[in-house]
């Protein structure tokens, strides 16, 4: 599912490389660099994920993670840590973290617990998603209209799967920003509507992405 991740991490090769990967992914990351920036985002956008590492700087990750189980919030913290022994890992899970990954790891490891740390975030979503005569596989990651493949971009499906997420309801222009891009994006940028512009050609006839003038997106 399109999935917004924030990644907490002192060690910039790392935190690049980690958001480099993901992006790849086709999920929406930002980065910081200790633990006061972290609170900072975590203030003013929503995330699914937040993977932190525990020995940030001058925010201690711990301190972070408590904060982000005392707000009741839906994000889901995946900690990172070098310390490999047991009792940090019981430790990291005792302040209210959802997982733990012990560095190094491997990329794959950490894209599987990212992925279903988000699926918790957020309320589950069908395996393949269909409506006016779309079918989208979110495991395969492949797109068919009336039976033909469709062949997307990265972002092309993660906004076609936010509006079929919807059920028919509009999907406002700043909510597939926020859900597909991250937060480097200009937000008077019209990079949404280029997308959903070139998603309606690749669909072909008869359009079923529908525009909701001053308000967003839809297929009904």
């Amino acid at each position: 599912m399109p999935m917004r991740v924030l990644i907490a991490e002192d060690e910039t090769v790392l935190a690049d490389a980690i958001a480099e990967g993901l992006r790849l992914q086709a999920l929406a990351v930002d980065t910081v660099y200790d633990g006061d920036a972290a609170l900072e985002r975590l203030a003013v956008n929503d995330y699914d994920v937040l993977v932190l590492d525990r020995d940030l700087p001058l925010v201690h990750g711990d301190d972070v993670c408590r904060a982000v189980v005392e707000s009741g919030g839906a994000v889901r913290v995946l900690m990172l840590t070098a310390a490999a022994d047991v009792s940090a890992r019981v430790a990291g899970l005792a302040l209210g973290a959802d997982d733990y990954l012990p560095k190094p790891f491997a990329f794959p490891e950490l894209v599987a617990r990212v992925r279903a740390l988000g699926r918790r975030a957020r309320p589950a979503a069908p395996p393949v998603l269909c409506r006016a005569g779309i079918r989208l596989d979110t495991s395969r990651r492949e797109v068919f209209r009336d039976g033909h493949h469709v062949p997307v971009s990265r972002k092309e499906f993660a906004v076609l799967e936010e509006l079929l997420r919807a059920g028919g309801a509009v999907v406002s222009t700043e909510q597939l920003l926020e859900r597909a891009w991250d937060e480097h994006t200009d937000p008077f940028t019209n990079v949404v509507r280029v997308t959903v512009m070139t998603l309606r050609r690749k669909l072909g006839p008869p359009q079923v992405v529908e525009t909701v003038t001053g308000v967003g997106y839809q297929i009904r």
